[in-house]
């Protein structure tokens, strides 16, 4: 079980003060520019972890907005002091390195930040007296200068065609520069030139550069521990300069096999060089190459058993000369990772999960290609086979959907792997803060990408949820997007059906206030605009009947949205799909359903007044559509209306007295003991009829319905009914002269049915009058009897009776 341990309070901290950074940490200088407070000293630790958290926050959080002159706040280093940042994407700008560059800076990390420009090369040499690691990883812009400053739009920054590459920078004065990243660096820059005056170089990244000569690799044979050449065409010549670099702890020469052709094959001959040559070696990375010649040994050679990381028994016979087993083997996409016997503790691969969640692990932070197909392999053993290690798994796909929330193929595969890998089965091994994040990264992945595999996989996922429950922290973002997707224009049929099944879970057991605010964000109108092509394209479908299941449920006790219902043409659609689709059942209870919580509403009742309303509520009285549920939505509406009274009938056909017959007629021909399709939340729209003698039908139908309920599911409704007040106003209407009789038969049933029930639904059952023969035991357990009324729980005058014999009171069973 994944923990549900409470952030820490330094995040909590860092948070809050992102989210209000002028009310906490800094002022506005001129309404625009960001100042720290004069009276602010921020130490290394914490200043660090607010540029990095705020760039996080930026990059995963879609509810929080960058701020422009945010870097400012660090441009004195007698106040704030920064050591380590890591800053990645469109983010970082010029000017933004620009206002942090009198920091002493010893470790910066630049990721893709495509906007930096040459510009930014200069504010480098800033740093160079301090900076002991540097990563310019896919700034694929850094290099390049305008052709022409100030005749040149700002659009040409990421656009070579009206750039020059510089060619005139070296890393000069870097003295302290130990560890550098140059991956994914545009083609043209000489990084021999570049590279010479660094003297001490611990590790290198060159990915993705092609160069043809690696001699000038040799200066740093005596410091060099890592090196990474991925992506680079490698040729003899290479090989012979990298066994060189004796002091060599980790290499990797992986390839993305699917991005181009290389002529360079792996050997068995290379295998061995590097063994013999680079004793040191501790991680070795060859994921994507072709090996030319068989270096595993024969079947028959291969030792039985169980598998062992023991050099000497390696199926990779190169591996067998190494003195001790490797950290980490890199085999992914070769076929030496199907091999039983490999001489290394973590191998990445795709012959079973752990090699899988391995490369996953190793690959995402810079090689979204080979991500994206390790994440596919996880998604084919969650949905084939059993995931043994969920909770790995989980954060490593939450971490690449982070990290790469604009790849395609990474929000593609990853939202289709977390479906399967937060389906039930897997339920109980989640915490709430993981599965809180995954709900992030799906709504970030919609907000983010509008791919139509990646809606559709994400809303999926999120009917793997508890809803509205476990949505309800991000409810007003997960509706917009919902809306969003459900924009009639759009043509996926798969979606909209369930994005419509999504927002009817997401109302149908939430607080008014909730259904308010969705209602005035257009839920009503969407699912309106959505009937609206459903009948225009004469279709019939789950999405049709979703959507007026959906305006049943948001129209609950929401007058507003009912109103909204009325005024955007809600009744002619009814009546348009009433004619349409004269045979849908289920479609005629949901429509029925909301005009009934319509009809609830006073003030807009007189809109119903209609002959042709009237008339075709009048006729669906006689419906045996769904059970009885179409005829008893139907005898609701008209009870409601005629609550009002006479005076408020202001039509001439159908007459009053004819509609009242004919509700006569339909109660009367109802099963008292009918299962019903229908969930209350509340009586109160019912008990509005009980205590009136304007309308007797309505006071009939009213006081059916609840004996109804209560017959047949007492223990839901006959607590509700008691908590309401419903049982007081049984018993009044029995003495009411205008009630008739069957009416008072029924209100007897339901306060029968109800006498022994305990209001607070603690399910306390309530037997009769009896003393009280344990008078230790707590009041708990006890349930008062007298007036049948409550249970001891509920009570705040029984403490008194403890240890007393009393009338009135009986033991819990």
């Amino acid at each position: 079980m994944a923990s549900d341990t409470p952030e820490s309070l330094m995040a909590l901290c860092t948070d809050f003060c992102l989210r209000n950074l002028d009310g906490t940490l800094g002022y506005l200088l001129d309404k625009e520019t960001l100042r720290l407070h004069p009276d602010i000293f921020l130490p290394s630790e914490i200043c660090d972890r607010l540029v990095n958290e705020y760039v996080e926050l930026v990059n995963a959080a879609c509810n929080f907005e960058p701020h422009e002159s945010f870097f400012s706040l660090f441009s004195d280093p007698r106040s704030t002091r920064l050591t380590r940042i890591h800053l990645r994407e469109d983010l970082v700008q010029d000017q933004d390195l620009e206002a942090i560059r009198k920091q002493d800076l010893v470790e910066l990390y630049l990721t893709n930040c495509e906007k930096l420009s040459a510009k930014s090369l200069q504010t480098l040499r800033s740093f160079s007296h301090t900076l002991v690691s540097l990563s310019l990883f896919g700034c694929a812009n850094i290099f390049y200068e305008e052709e022409n400053p100030g005749g040149c739009e700002d659009e040409c920054l990421v656009n070579p065609t009206c750039q020059v590459l510089v060619k005139d920078f070296t890393f000069e004065g870097f003295s302290r520069l130990r560890f550098l990243n140059l991956g994914r660096m545009i083609d043209g820059v000489p990084v021999e030139s570049l590279l010479r005056p660094l003297n001490s170089l611990a590790a290198l990244d060159l990915s993705g550069i092609q160069t043809s000569d690696a001699a000038f690799l040799t200066q740093w044979k005596d410091s060099l521990v890592s090196l990474v050449l991925y992506n680079m065409d490698l040729s003899d010549d290479h090989i012979r300069v990298i066994v060189q670099l004796h002091k060599l702890r980790h290499l990797d020469i992986s390839r993305d096999r699917l991005s181009s052709y290389y002529k360079f094959k792996l050997t068995r001959k290379v295998l061995s060089l590097f063994v013999q040559k680079l004793g040191n070696l501790m991680s070795l990375d060859i994921s994507g190459h072709m090996i030319l010649e068989n270096c595993s040994i024969s079947k028959m050679d291969e030792e039985a058993g169980q598998t062992s990381i023991e050099p000497s028994k390696s199926s990779i016979m190169p591996f067998r000369a190494l003195k001790r087993p490797l950290q980490f083997l890199g085999l992914f996409e070769t076929s030496l990772c199907r091999l039983t016997h490999i001489p290394a503790y973590k191998v990445s691969g795709d012959k079973n999960e752990e090699q899988v969640l391995n490369a996953i692990e190793a690959y995402t932070e810079h090689r979204p290609e080979i991500t994206s197909r390790a994440i596919n392999l996880l998604f084919d053993i969650a949905r084939i086979e059993r995931c043994n290690q969920l909770l790995r798994a989980l954060k490593l796909v939450i971490t690449a959907l982070k990290c790469h929330k604009y790849d395609k193929n990474i929000q593609v595969t990853g939202s289709a792997a977390l479906f399967y890998l937060t389906n039930s089965e897997y339920r109980s091994e989640q915490s709430v803060k993981l599965r809180r994040q995954v709900i992030q990264v799906v709504l970030n992945g919609m907000e983010s990408y509008q791919e139509v595999t990646v809606q559709r996989n994400c809303c999926l996922t999120l009917c793997n949820f508890s809803i509205p429950e476990e949505l309800e922290f991000q409810y007003r973002r997960v509706n917009e997007l919902l809306l969003s997707i459900l924009n009639p224009t759009r043509q996926d049929e798969s979606i909209q059906r369930i994005a419509v099944h999504l927002c009817n879970a997401l109302v149908c057991q939430v607080d008014n206030d909730h259904k308010e605010a969705v209602g005035k964000m257009g839920f009503v109108v969407t699912m309106l605009k959505l009937i609206q092509k459903k009948l225009l394209d004469k279709i019939c479908d789950q999405v049709m009947e979703f959507s007026w299941s959906a305006l049943w449920n948001i129209t609950d006790e929401t007058p507003d949205n009912c109103e909204m219902f009325l005024n955007f043409n809600g009744m002619k659609l009814f009546l348009d799909c009433l004619k349409e689709f004269p045979e849908k059942q289920e479609l005629h209870r949901n429509m029925l359903g909301l005009l009934g919580n319509v009809a609830e509403v006073k003030e807009l009742r007189p809109q119903l007044m209609t002959s042709q309303f009237i008339s075709v509520f009048s006729n669906l009285l006689e419906s045996k559509a769904d059970g009885i549920e179409v005829s008893y939505n139907a005898c609701g509406v008209l009870s409601h209306i005629m609550f009002d009274g006479p005076e408020a009938w202001g039509i001439c056909e159908p007459q009053r007295e004819e509609v009242e017959e004919r509700m006569w007629a339909a109660i009367q021909s109802w099963d008292i003991n009918s299962r019903r399709n229908i969930n209350y939340r509340s009586f109160e729209p019912i008990l509005r009829l009980l205590p009136q003698g304007i309308s007797p039908v309505s006071q009939h139908w009213a006081t059916w319905a609840l004996y109804n309920l209560v017959s047949v599911y007492p223990d839901k409704y006959c607590p509700l009914l008691i908590k309401e007040g419903g049982m007081p106003l049984l018993r009044d209407m029995i003495k009411m002269a205008t009630a008739r009789q069957e009416t008072k038969e029924m209100a007897r049933g339901g306060s029968q049915h109800c006498a022994g029930t305990c209001p607070t639904g603690c399910g306390a059952p309530v037997l009769g009058q009896a003393q009280l023969p344990y008078p230790d035991l707590p009041r708990s357990c006890w349930v008062r009897i007298s007036g049948g009324t409550s249970c001891a729980t509920s009570l705040g005058t029984t403490s008194r009776l403890r240890g007393r014999k009393r009338p009135g009171w009986t033991k819990k069973k």
